[in-house]
């Protein structure tokens, strides 16, 4: 065999899974000759003993391409490999299947399928119900010996028993061939699949005071109370943006102005004052003890806490004065800002790892340290695509042998080469270009690509806005803007995130740009939440995690499967659990259909792939609309019609075994 998969520059970068994750191992299998062969991918946990063995079966016809699906029970260091053998007993079946029919050699081709058996029953090394499946195979040589039979019905008889079963759990394998052991890293269920709120702890609880007229901040304790509001709409994670002393060299004010007025805050992630730095908390929002205090809240609400890692220091951070040698410097002697043509951030210093990336990889590991043994499980990475890879290699390899269960996902909007080499080097999710693919064919081409080869190292999180970005979909697009997106988010990926104030619709960019006006980076911003009643948004996201929790297949990745529409503003996508590798047993499927016209009525006809989801294709299904509880008739042709002031989008799941 050849080319076995997910396998990259021959295992240097270990492929990736989380328990209970279905994913495919695949290799190019042949042998000269006409002999029937097959093949196994062998799943190995950490301990070295073997987990599984499933029988790849060809995909591609006349191509030897062969897959088997796989799941890993246990967080660790697994490996695989694919084991290939000459088949005697394939060969025989596909012999005697044209011979005996045909009354060529057909007294000999019952001796020689006779001689396969008995060197079946005769192995050493059959598993427990091996005295079960002997007596099978035994009967089956008696079949295949009864002269006083026909050897047409003989082998009928044979095959339309349970011999053939048997000889596909106990295969014999002549001329193995193995693959190299690759390495798979299992990580746990969070790695992949999670619901992701991101807030500015300071906005939280900020307002302004009437003594003096002054703003004063939120706190950390503030923030908290904002929790079970958050955790009600079934989210996992709470991110916070960073909360560590803010700079005032060239603080910037409001909408990222260069003169900051009294009492503006500056960007959090101008990091760094008298005050500390990364290891620090700014003042103004709390201690370590209100952070303690956030923390084991969010957990009695059943919520992780990640924090942003921005490496990068205001001129007033303490490493500018106590190690000018993790900067660069310009030919004048001064320190090199941060620049994004034709932006500019005079607030911010790059780290320059090229001077000392030992020193400076061992103070960012403290810095993290200090925070995860402050209950904090995940990093949301600021940029990780302006520094070198082979510090992110050193340090996340590092960080994964001591604190396997904390999480980094990568915010590198950059190419796609250095977006899927992060995820290699060891982040466990990465934000995407999703919110920037909005058409149908934008759509299914994102979603295929997102599921497919690359699969086995990147996992993406879709993200409709961030503090960052509001396209001008979101810009222009209303409500239906904003809830059209949320389902595709949430139903489109395994993990997703929102940026608070996406449930109140704040969508008025600053004039240019593709952020919002007034932006949280820049100023407290205090909301008013009973006011996201008047827009469903916030109902409609609790919605939607519920049935993300309720429904096994849309926790998984590499099970997307786009169908036809006749409307190019009808999107149409499933996801599908076979039986055997649900927890339950049971078959789930979930189809989804949304109307990506926010602002007008669209209607027309889906039409469904029922074969591939293991649906039969020559009856009615009974389907359940998750989002309006409503039960239909479903086929393989089904006409909609979705308004986007009622609802936006149909998600159907389906009654069946």
């Amino acid at each position: 065999m050849v080319d076995v998969q997910p396998v990259s520059e021959a295992g240097r970068f270990p492929a990736k899974s989380t328990v209970g994750e279905v994913f495919p191992v695949r290799a190019t299998v042949f042998r000269e000759g006409h002999d029937a062969y097959a093949a196994e991918a062998v799943l190995v946990r950490p301990d070295g003993t073997e987990a599984s063995r499933v029988r790849m079966q060809e995909v591609g016809i006349g191509l030897d391409h062969y897959e088997a699906m796989v799941q890993a029970d246990t967080v660790g260091e697994w490996t695989f490999r694919v084991e290939s053998w000459s088949d005697p007993w394939g060969t025989w079946v596909h012999d005697a299947g044209i011979k005996i029919p045909a009354g060529i050699d057909t007294a000999l081709m019952c001796a020689e399928g006779a001689v396969v058996l008995e060197r079946a029953a005769g192995r050493r090394g059959m598993d427990p119900p091996d005295r079960d499946a002997r007596a099978v195979l035994r009967a089956g040589i008696r079949t295949l010996a009864d002269d006083d039979v026909a050897p047409t019905d003989r082998f009928r008889a044979l095959m339309s028993g349970p011999v053939p079963a048997v000889m596909v759990r106990y295969p014999l394998r002549d001329r193995r061939t193995l693959s190299p052991d690759y390495p798979l890293r299992v990580e746990r269920p969070l790695a992949l699949a999670g619901a992701w709120y991101e807030m500015f702890p300071r906005s939280a609880g900020a307002h302004v005071d009437p003594k003096t007229g002054q703003w004063v901040s939120g706190t950390l304790r503030t923030a908290a109370e904002e929790l079970p509001r958050i955790a009600g709409m079934g989210f996992d994670i709470v991110y916070l943006t960073p909360v560590h002393p803010i700079g005032t060299t060239f603080r910037k004010g409001r909408n990222n102005t260069l003169e900051a007025k009294p009492g503006d805050p500056g960007s959090p992630y101008a990091i760094g004052s008298p005050d500390g730095g990364h290891d620090a908390i700014e003042p103004s929002l709390g201690t370590f003890e209100d952070f303690d205090y956030f923390v084991a809240r969010a957990r009695e609400l059943g919520l992780e806490v990640a924090l942003d890692l921005a490496l990068q220091c205001s001129p007033d951070h303490p490493w500018v004065k106590d190690h000018p040698q993790w900067f660069a410097h310009r030919a004048d002697g001064t320190i090199a800002y941060a620049e994004n043509p034709p932006k500019k951030y005079q607030d911010i210093y790059p780290l320059y790892f090229d001077a000392d990336p030992k020193g400076l990889r061992s103070e960012i590991r403290r810095v993290l340290d200090v925070w995860i043994s402050h209950g904090v499980t995940a990093f949301r990475v600021d940029n990780p695509h302006t520094k070198p890879l082979p510090f992110w290699q050193k340090l996340l390899a590092d960080l994964h042998t001591d604190h396997p269960d904390v999480l980094f996902l990568s915010e590198a909007f950059t190419r796609p080469a250095m977006m899927l080499t992060l995820a290699k080097c060891g982040f466990h999710q990465s934000y995407t270009y999703f919110s920037w693919r909005n058409t149908k064919h934008e759509l299914y081409e994102y979603l295929t690509t997102v599921g497919s080869d690359q699969a086995a190292w990147m996992r993406p999180s879709f993200w409709p806005t961030t503090h960052d970005i509001l396209t001008p979909y979101m810009q222009h697009g209303g409500v239906g803007a904003f809830a059209v997106r949320a389902v595709l988010a949430a139903l489109g990926a395994p993990t997703w995130g929102i940026y608070s104030g996406y449930e109140l619709v704040e969508n008025v960019p600053r004039p240019g740009f593709e952020e919002q006006i007034d932006n949280e980076k820049y100023e407290f911003r205090p909301r008013d939440w009973s006011e996201g009643d008047k827009f469903g948004i916030a109902l409609l996201l609790g919605r939607l995690n519920q049935i993300r929790r309720a429904h096994p297949a849309l926790r998984q990745l590499r099970n997307v499967r786009m169908h036809s529409t006749d409307n190019d503003h009808l999107v149409c996508f499933s996801r599908h659990l076979a039986p055997e590798h649900s927890a339950t047993g049971m078959r789930d499927v979930v189809i989804t259909v949304v109307n990506i016209d926010p602002w007008n009525t669209q209607e027309g006809w889906v039409h469904l792939d029922l074969q591939s989801l293991g649906l039969p294709v020559d009856r009615g299904l009974t389907v359940i609309d998750e989002l309006t509880g409503d039960s239909h008739e479903w086929w393989t042709d089904n006409f909609v019609r979705l308004a986007p002031e009622s609802t936006c989008a149909h998600v159907m799941t389906v009654s069946a075994p």
